[in-house]
């Protein structure tokens, strides 16, 4: 974290045995982090490879449990656990929070998404839970509502700054119809994807930076941008480039614990580098060619990619 221009990060990793052990809590005491965000992906590499989960999993089939059952049953209680370690920074107004995904699979359900978002954030029971909810048409609705009930929402898979917008809007109409005003949430601008999609350096990150100019122009009530997807994906960058070349004012930059550690060792420090100036930025993206269409493509391998995820999760845990 970097108080001075209040820039957040989050750790993008969630296993059991890594929140248990006390390097978790340490990188939040050392003020390393003050939030943490789980998909799909990510709790399927945790539930099938790690050895935490074996015999609770085994346990939970012995009592008749259905995957999507016992998926929850391991998911929720990780988000628990993290949310318990995190309430004491979003107590004392410095973020802490954690967010879970809804289904991806009612990613073209408003009604689904609606119910499974208030369901899930009941059913963990912390204020400081976020609600992940792709930016789609059916999702914007979506968030809408849970901002109106006053529940922090996290609007992931954005790649343009149309979703950007239309999320961002959505939660200002929700925040406007709610009681206690209190509900935040973040736009998640997907970055490292698009330069690994046009083998690029840049285009990541000049896309970033049109997003986060555009939405801090407009000075949302309760809503940050957060950089996502900022592990590397070309070995030849330097492994915490994403956190170094999006450092911003008033944003959030959640990454892989690797990419993080690396940002540790080379000092944690750095001038803030977004926006970029227009005329960069402008020229970076015109020589992508067809790069609304790239953009268009990836929130779809986006979508399929997380489907995917759930669904090998699924068949892991029958």
């Amino acid at each position: 974290m970097n108080q001075n221009i209040n820039f957040s990060l989050w750790l993008d990793f969630i296993e059991r045995n890594f929140l248990e052990s006390g390097e978790f809590d340490k990188m939040i005491k050392d003020g390393i982090i003050n939030g943490a965000t789980s998909n799909p992906a990510i709790f399927q590499q945790a539930f099938t490879n790690s050895p935490a989960y074996i015999s609770k999993i085994e346990s939970l089939k012995k009592e008749g449990l259905l995957p999507e059952e016992i998926y929850e049953n391991l998911a929720i209680s990780d988000i628990q656990l993290t949310a318990k370690k995190l309430l004491p920074l979003f107590e004392n107004k410095n973020m802490g929070f954690v967010s879970i995904e809804v289904n991806p699979f009612f990613a073209d359900n408003t009604e689904a998404t609606i119910e499974e978002g208030i369901r899930l954030f009941r059913k963990i029971g912390f204020p400081n839970v976020m609600i992940k909810i792709p930016a789609t048409d059916f999702g914007y609705l979506a968030m809408e509502e849970l901002f109106a009930k006053d529940i922090p929402v996290n609007a992931t898979l954005i790649f343009s700054l149309e979703e950007a917008i239309k999320s961002a809007e959505a939660m200002k109409r929700g925040l406007a119809r709610s009681c206690k005003k209190s509900a935040k949430g973040v736009l998640s601008v997907f970055v490292s994807r698009l330069d690994k999609a046009v083998s690029s350096t840049r285009f990541g990150i000049a896309n970033s930076s049109k997003i986060y100019r555009e939405i801090e122009s407009r000075k949302y009530k309760n809503i940050t941008t957060l950089f996502a997807s900022t592990g590397v994906k070309d070995d030849s960058l330097e492994p915490d480039y994403y956190i170094r070349e999006l450092l911003a004012e008033n944003s959030i930059n959640t990454a892989p614990l690797k990419t993080i550690q690396a940002y540790q060792k080379t000092g944690m420090d750095g001038i803030p580098k977004l926006p970029l100036d227009l005329k960069t930025e402008t020229e970076i993206i015109s020589q992508i060619d067809s790069a609304n269409e790239i953009l268009i493509k990836l929130k779809k391998e986006g979508l399929e990619s997380f489907k995917t995820s759930f669904s090998n999760m699924m068949e892991f845990l029958k």
